[in-house]
């Protein structure tokens, strides 16, 4: 029988290029171990080196879920440790068996955090964390291979023990920062966790690839698709991505932090509700369909087809659709995949169109992304007075091909919204096609009429045509009647059409919160949670509902939901984060929120020239009038004021005419700064009109001068009164599990 050392080889556990792990018997203690050896001598001291780390980090670190060190030793210049022989399985044995259910991958992922946690306490990290370092026993988890764990306070290039260039660990599991060749910490390690929480609940990785560049792309610049399901999923899906984030400080600050949020998640499960395997949401994007030959008439197909495709879409709860915004950016040919991929989508559906007199034919084909591979291409003719067909055979075909699973409720929405002519339609979508830009909005507005007129019962065009009511009134004028009844009418025919429109919902938020309804908003959104955990816009609009009311930090947590999904969403954080008193991050925003808000965060920073000149760079040409003067007013009272103060905030008062709390309570602070005698009307108006951020009222500096009046408390403690019971509706309506506490 081989020894080495003092112990007798009794088999072979497992092997591999760098070395070999042998069971042994050690005589003099009576017990079964494992001994792991490097196949090379000393003449390969990285090897060794290793060896000896882990050997270290092993003696330094004594916890349940790490496996215990025995001895160290060295037999005819090979070095060897020996440690704890395990019974069981490493989890990625237990993964060729498939998924994990969700309880249990939870469990795994917490007891390596706990381990972690230690490791990371005595100024450790591990940096290859991977499912076949994680070893399944009876009695619980344990980490193992500490081969490349090093101290925190080691500086990147004195860790490199193999020929530069050579990536240390496994890719598919490395933050993006190791892979890049930068100084990591122990956030490191909690990426790997999540990655491997990802493969557990998914059966797939986190990042995909054939190749190890591949591999590397997809770390450092993709993400994972979202996961699907009841609300501990939704939970522990928010967790994960926070631990992908791609930027160290994005992630958990500590192992701890993370375990904690997933004890949290587990207490959202119902009965039996993990049984079933959460399902990884296919991303598609739709881009703008090709004309084969210029053709006035139908050029707004080009558009209009595949944002229909989209709208329609993106109603089902496996399916996430990139806006048809977002697409409009991709229509280079040949498409550039890699670009594509960048954008979080994993297929891609492209089009042609050629009309001969009144048939249309349309070539449409899906595809992969990144790597190109067609799942289908597929030539429909059709007739111009027959393009909803066209239009639900490729929904159809989309929905066969990726193997979108269909609920009962995805199933009606497929076969709701189906317009009642095909002329109605038409007008349905050139006005679409022009419905986004404000130059254009009378003319689409003119456009959704004429289709109501052909169907009064088409709720997607009430819906977009409720949009416009509320826009034109608002920044133009431009509208017979009163602009936020004819809205909210045309949003209520929508809803009562059809009760479970995703168009209607989504584009009712601004109006409600605009009429002092944020809290009824509020709940109104929680509700569409329960069936839409897949719908960015909802959350979007759940940002916007829980700051008015005053929930911040759960509008912060909305966002981060939102961008998990869509990461080029705006969703108007930066407000939050200014109420919050987190300025930084308020400012970190400013390529997507309103420029206003950054100037302000600055200012609070103490940062009044950055502020200044971030306002002034906002007063481009063709700002409307009542913006370019509120941004003077803006400049006027970060410079202190004065007569030139006061004309300029007369005359925005005689223009404003928003009923928007939010801008007018910032109207309100800006008065308040040049001692404005409208300031506390103005406050009081923002506050009646439902803006409840009771928390920056009572310390926001601009108010200083408000300060110490009666009638300043009551607006105070008018704002306590509709946060407080803010707060209650949302906790009863069951927000915090979805967005964790109110404050």
């Amino acid at each position: 029988m081989k020894t080495i050392g003092p112990y007798e080889i009794t088999g072979t556990l497992g092997q591999g290029g760098m070395g070999v792990v042998y069971s042994a018997w050690d005589d003099r203690l009576k017990r079964a171990v494992a001994l792991k050896m490097i196949r090379a001598n000393e003449s390969d001291p990285a090897a060794t080196e290793r060896l000896r780390r882990e050997a270290r980090a092993g003696a330094r670190v004594n916890h349940p879920n790490i496996c215990q060190l025995y001895d160290i030793g060295s037999e005819q210049g090979q070095f060897y440790i020996a440690m704890e022989l395990l019974e069981g399985e490493s989890l990625a044995s237990r993964l060729e068996d498939g998924t994990i259910p969700l309880n249990e991958a939870v469990s795994i992922a917490v007891s390596a955090l706990s381990a972690l946690d230690a490791l990371h306490t005595h100024g450790l990290i591990h940096r290859d964390l991977k499912p076949s370092n994680i070893f399944l026993t009876p009695h619980g988890v344990k980490l193992l291979d500490f081969g490349l764990a090093i101290p925190l306070d080691v500086a990147e290039q004195d860790l490199r023990l193999t020929t530069p260039g050579t990536i240390i660990g496994s890719p598919r599991y490395l933050s993006p920062e190791q892979l890049m060749g930068e100084a990591a910490d122990h956030r490191a390690d909690l990426f790997a966790v999540g990655a491997v929480l990802y493969e557990m609940i998914t059966g797939q990785p986190a990042f995909e690839g054939q190749t190890i560049p591949k591999v590397v792309h997809a770390v450092v610049y993709e993400n994972p698709p979202g996961l699907n399901g009841p609300p501990a999923v939704v939970a522990v899906d928010r967790v994960v991505h926070k631990a992908l984030a791609k930027r160290p400080p994005d992630r958990y600050a500590t192992a701890g932090e993370m375990a904690d949020e997933l004890r949290a998640a587990m207490l959202l499960v119902d009965s039996g509700a993990t049984s079933t395997a959460p399902r990884p949401i296919t991303r598609l994007i739709v881009l703008p369909f090709r004309m084969l030959r210029t053709d006035p008439e139908i050029d707004f197909l080009s558009f209009s087809l595949s944002d229909a495709l989209a709208t329609s879409l993106s109603g089902l709860e496996s399916l996430l659709v990139r806006s048809s915004l977002v697409a409009a950016r991709f229509t280079t040919d040949p498409i550039d995949l890699d670009a594509l991929a960048k954008t979080d989508v994993d297929a891609v559906l492209t089009g042609t169109i050629l009309r001969a007199g009144d048939e249309l034919r349309v070539t449409a084909q899906l595809a992969d992304v990144p790597n190109g591979t067609v799942r289908w291409s597929q030539t429909l003719p059709g007739r111009l007075g027959d393009i909803f067909q066209l239009q639900d055979a490729l929904t159809s075909r989309i929905v066969e091909s990726l193997s979108v699973p269909l609920t009962a409720r995805d199933k009606q929405t497929l076969v709701r919204d189906v317009p009642a002519s095909a002329k109605a339609y038409e007008f349905y979508l050139r006005a679409n096609q022009v419905a986004y830009q404000a130059q254009n909005w009378t003319v689409a507005r003119e456009l959704y009429q004429q289709c109501l007129a052909e169907d009064a019962n088409y709720a997607p065009a009430w819906a977009r045509l409720a949009r416009l009511h509320r826009l034109i009134g608002m920044y133009s004028g431009d509208t017979p009647g009163e602009p936020y009844a004819l809205a909210e009418g045309a949003f209520q025919r929508a809803l009562t059409i059809n009760p479970d429109s995703s168009i209607a919902h989504n584009l009712y938020t601004p109006l409600e919160l605009e009429t002092g309804r944020a809290r009824q908003a509020m709940l109104r959104l929680l509700d569409r949670t329960r069936q839409r955990s897949a719908d960015p816009d909802l959350f979007a609009g759940l940002v916007q509902a829980c700051r008015y009311v005053g929930l911040q930090r759960p509008a912060i947590v909305a966002h981060e939901h939102a961008i998990r999904l869509e990461p080029r969403i705006r969703t108007a954080v930066a407000h939050a984060y200014l109420s919050a008193g987190e300025y930084e991050k308020a400012t970190a925003h400013d390529h997507e929120e309103p420029p206003i808000v950054m100037a302000l965060a600055m200012d609070l920073m103490g940062q009044r020239d950055r502020a200044l000149a971030h306002a002034r760079q906002q007063l481009v040409p063709g700002l409307p009038a009542l913006f370019r003067r509120f941004f003077e007013l803006m400049i006027a009272s970060l410079e202190g004021g004065g007569t030139d103060a006061r004309d300029v905030a007369d005359d925005v008062l005689a223009k404003w005419r928003l009923r928007d709390p939010c801008g007018t309570f910032y109207l309100a602070r800006a008065l308040a700064r040049i001692e404005h005698p409208s300031a506390l009307p103005m406050l009081r108006r923002a506050v009646e009109g439902g803006y409840y951020i009771y928390a920056f009222l009572t310390r926001d500096p601009w108010l200083d001068s408000l300060r110490g009046g009666s009638e300043f408390n009551a607006v105070v403690r008018l704002a306590e009164s509709g946060y407080r019971d803010a707060a209650a509706a949302f906790a009863a309506a069951g927000g915090e599990k979805l967005l964790g506490p109110a404050d």
